[in-house]
């Protein structure tokens, strides 16, 4: 996946009931721009799911924007082992440069990867 222009379908949680699973049992981490849920799957691969509300960025180029950053970063990301990711961004994400938002990310993957493994 690393270095590849493509976000490929198995890489991405596309239903109500992939993400309710994250949604009910997961390790967490959080700051001021962004929340991570992240559980364990059985696909063998992270997969992606993203929540950026109208709430936290009203205009549609912001939310593409963070959009963008988050799937780049974790198309990029070579490391990520067999998780589940959901991503919900906070509205002092709006107003953060791309360095911030990825260092963010950077630091809430290691977390929930770390918490994942010991539970």
């Amino acid at each position: 996946m690393a270095g590849t222009n493509r976000f490929p379908r198995q890489h991405r949680l596309r239903s109500k009931v992939e993400y309710d699973r994250v949604f009910e049992r997961n390790s967490r981490s959080s700051d001021a721009f962004f929340s991570v849920l992240a559980r364990p799957n059985e696909t063998g691969h992270a997969r992606l799911g993203l929540a950026v509300s109208k709430k936290a960025a009203p205009d549609a180029v912001d939310r593409n924007r963070l959009k963008r950053l988050l799937r780049e970063h974790f198309r990029n990301c070579t490391a990520l082992p067999a998780l589940d990711f959901v991503v919900s961004a906070r509205s002092p994400a709006v107003k953060a440069s791309a360095a911030e938002l990825r260092a963010s990310i950077a630091l809430h993957w290691q977390k929930v990867i770390e918490r994942c493994a010991r539970s």
